[in-house]
């Protein structure tokens, strides 16, 4: 299946320590491994997945698009060396004239606390505005000290808008009004 034009499809991306790599189903039983610590969960809720589950949602996800082609997806596996050690996404959405992006990155625990977090998600986060992406957004837990410090290193602000205990950060100054909540 073509996606529908323009749409962007993720690539290589090189860092300093990491890169990037466009999610596959193959991936699957790696990743498995790399998220599946309960730990991860205590923000965002739920369970680790297995490799079966992770093979479904891999391969839905490495399409690239939503079946109704109003979002695009894109997703990388973040490695150190050779190892994978998380990773990051986007989902792009169209509106009149601009792509809008809302973004996320998971880090597996025994990896965290090194950077691979703050350095992927610039990285994402810089190549999206290369190809035109203007507005950025991530949702991120209240309690959720080091994602929080990662939305900032990437230029992202926390507004007053929250919705089932997560934060909305937008790239820019936040524009909404104080006090506004979304439930």
């Amino acid at each position: 299946m073509t996606p529908p034009a323009p749409w962007l499809t993720a690539t290589v991306l090189t860092g300093r320590r990491v890169v990037l790599e466009p999610l596959r189903t193959d991936h699957a039983d790696e990743m498995a491994a790399v998220l599946g610590d309960p730990a991860l969960h205590q923000y965002t809720g739920g369970s680790p997945a297995g490799a079966a589950e992770l093979r479904a949602r891999y391969s839905r996800l490495e399409a690239g698009f939503s079946a109704d082609g109003s979002e695009c997806w894109l997703n990388w596996v973040v490695r150190y060396g050779a190892d994978a050690v998380g990773f990051v996404q986007a989902t792009v959405t169209r509106s009149a004239d601009q792509f809008d992006a809302e973004v996320a990155w998971v880090i597996g625990t025994g990896h965290q606390h090194h950077g691979y977090a703050q350095e992927a998600a610039s990285m994402m986060v810089e190549w999206l505005r290369q190809q035109g992406v203007s507005s950025i957004v991530a949702h991120i837990h209240s309690g959720h000290v080091a994602s929080a410090a990662v939305a900032r290193r990437i230029g992202l602000l926390p507004t007053e808008e929250i919705e089932d205990g997560e934060i909305r950060w937008v790239n820019g100054s936040p524009c909404v009004k104080p006090g506004t909540v979304s439930r």
